[in-house]
């Protein structure tokens, strides 16, 4: 009997879990100019116009607390989805809803001013985040510490190689802690001992039962070890989603054919 009541109980909790993030027929379309001469009358430049539908009507959930990975060929929209779920571009058509929940975007390219120097750039990053200064300021000496790029802290971000780069800006994203964090590609990008020490810092993140995560990857060891789930994009359509053993071999057997 106390047996049955646990798995009730397990079930109604499952049941009661909110809901982190609510995607909603979501367009999005790039547009760009085709190729043209420079004596083209300025007159017809709408129909110089080249359209490239990004996103086509991708509904779906998450759960808070699940760990999300997201995959699909180059071209398929999956760093398109995590910067519209981090506000940077906005939906053409439908929502996306985090239900008042903070979120912080890790992609190398996104979020520092190459001008400033490392330790600016924490700071910039922080309040971006939604963070005082004095929350920050709290925490400076552990992103240092744990970015472990040396006197480079001191100097302009556009002096950095890759490597340090995705240190600094995973070092920020993990020590300051939203409830969302969309991870893109970054866990690929750094020397062995940094890959090591930033997987295993992503590991101990992720067991946080409140957090929720979206991770895309082409590495499918990484998605299948971390994720919970699976979203597999195609030509910016939903091709299949669900759990990681499922989806995966299905997503294998379609890149080999």
């Amino acid at each position: 009997m106390a047996k049955v009541k646990k798995e009730v109980k397990e079930k109604e909790k499952v049941k009661n879990k909110e809901i982190a993030v609510t995607v909603k027929d979501l367009h999005i379309t790039y547009r760009g100019l085709k190729k043209t001469s420079i004596r083209a009358s300025w007159k017809h430049i709408g129909d110089k116009v080249e359209l490239f539908h990004a996103l086509k009507g991708v509904n779906f959930e998450i759960e808070e607390g699940k760990i999300l990975g997201i995959i699909g060929k180059n071209g398929s929209g999956k760093s398109t989805m995590l910067r519209a779920i981090a506000g940077i571009f906005s939906p053409d058509e439908g929502s996306i809803d985090l239900h008042g929940r903070s979120i912080s975007l890790l992609s190398i390219g996104v979020g520092f001013n190459k001008k400033l120097t490392g330790r600016e750039n924490i700071y910039l990053s922080g309040m971006l985040l939604g963070f005082s200064e004095e929350e920050i300021a709290k925490k400076e000496k552990e992103i240092i510490e744990f970015a472990d790029i040396g006197d480079f802290i001191k100097k302009p971000v556009k002096t950095y190689s890759s490597g340090m780069y995705s240190k600094l800006a995973f070092a920020i994203t993990a020590i300051l802690e939203t409830d969302i964090m969309l991870i893109d590609e970054v866990l690929s990008v750094g020397d062995v001992k940094f890959k090591e020490k930033s997987y295993n810092k992503m590991k101990e993140l992720i067991s946080d039962t409140t957090r929720t995560v979206i991770i895309v990857s082409h590495s499918l060891s990484t998605i299948s070890e971390l994720c919970d789930e699976v979203l597999w994009l195609n030509d910016g359509e939903i091709k299949m989603i669900g759990p990681a053993d499922e989806v995966i071999p299905k997503y294998e057997d379609f890149m080999r054919g």
